[in-house]
């Protein structure tokens, strides 16, 4: 199958059932997308889908086929994303680091210029046991307000 992630094609052979999350780790060595739960309940391994938010820890490889997936590692592309990445260290937003991908990723899909309450919504999905959420808020809201 052919899957498109961080903007360059890919040609990969999976198991009907393998996970997005081990294909991207194990297959294409992309392994700044981490795993958290394995349950879809944690937000460690989220990645955009065209252009939305998901799991990847629950999203079977072959439904990807054809969708445009972007990474952790396929923001530093981007200057909008890579103001992102700078305002989550600016903000000490990043501590242990399981979350953070998953963090940026879903502050991806925000809307531009996101209020408080669109960040809050945006990230729900998203568990980080560090920084009590107040420095990630400043971050996504220094970075895209």
């Amino acid at each position: 199958m052919k899957l498109t992630v961080n903007g360059q094609a890919h040609a990969i052979s999976a198991a009907p059932g393998k996970r997005l999350l081990d294909t991207l780790r194990e297959d294409l060595k992309l392994t700044g997308t981490k795993e958290g739960c394995g349950e879809g309940e944690c937000g460690a391994c989220t990645v955009l889908i065209d252009g939305e938010a998901v799991n990847s820890c629950l999203v079977p490889t072959c439904q990807a086929e054809g969708t445009k997936i972007l990474t952790v590692e396929g923001l530093a592309q981007n200057p909008r994303w890579r103001k992102l990445q700078k305002a989550f260290l600016e903000c000490n937003a990043a501590q242990c680091g399981i979350c953070t991908p998953g963090m940026m990723l879903s502050a991806c899909a925000l809307p531009p210029q996101p209020t408080l309450q669109q960040i809050r919504v945006g990230l729900a999905g998203n568990l980080c046991r560090c920084t009590g959420y107040v420095k990630i808020y400043d971050a996504v809201k220094k970075a895209l307000g």
